[in-house]
């Protein structure tokens, strides 16, 4: 799997509070801030750009694009650098349009977002049953929250989340092949109305489809 769509499966929707997450320690902001995150933010626009970093700490990709993420379920994630490939959830399924090629793959959402860090961004109400909360710490004004998936089989080891001014500025993936994507964001917008037709997609005429679509039960 290219390291867009691996990506693209972790940033996913932004849900509610999990009403079995305990309340933040006083004396941990990083907890605080998830929370908040996690039960405040209803949507969020923003541009990005995300570099991927291997075993020995030398850049070997990088890209940039703009996201848009709804709770619960949706998210639109464009890449426009250095290639043209768009990724939707549109809450049953994840579409994925490499314009190059000219080829739409689809998935069912719950089958390739389960126990992925896509869930912290968005997810069900339960989305923190499926990660271990391990601690937050301060580096140079950013506050990072550090997370554990309770299942490796996604191939994700550790989560960070780092928040500036208590927004979500910067994420970080580390995987089983001792590499890290690291996610920064900016003109980050919260809570601002997304036209429901940015989470909807079409395959055009001309492209190859690979997989069936699941169909809303009417």
């Amino acid at each position: 799997m290219s390291s867009h769509k691996k990506i693209g499966l972790l940033l996913m929707l932004v849900a509610t509070l999990n009403p079995g997450f305990a309340a933040a320690d006083q004396n941990d902001e990083g907890r605080a801030l998830l929370d908040h995150f996690l039960g405040e933010v209803t949507t969020m626009t923003a541009r990005f750009e995300q570099s991927l970093i291997d075993a020995d700490d030398i850049v070997v990709e990088e890209s940039s694009g703009v996201l848009e993420i709804q709770r619960p379920g949706q998210f639109r994630w464009v890449y426009e650098k250095p290639y043209e490939q768009i990724m939707i959830a549109d809450g049953l399924n994840v579409w994925s349009y490499d314009v190059d090629l000219a080829q739409v793959t689809v998935k069912a959402q719950q089958d390739v977002l389960g126990g992925t860090p896509a869930l912290l961004l968005g997810g069900t109400d339960n989305v923190l049953d499926d990660f271990e909360y391990v601690e937050s710490s301060s580096d140079r004004g950013t506050i990072w929250v550090q997370l554990r998936p309770r299942s490796t089989d996604n191939g994700f080891t550790k989560i960070e989340l780092g928040f500036n001014d208590g927004d979500l500025r910067r994420m970080i993936f580390s995987d089983n092949l001792q590499q890290s994507t690291l996610i920064v964001l900016y003109d980050v917008q919260l809570n601002q109305d997304i036209p429901a037709e940015h989470f909807r997609f079409i395959p055009p005429d001309d492209v190859d489809l690979v997989g069936e679509p699941l169909v809303a039960d009417r």
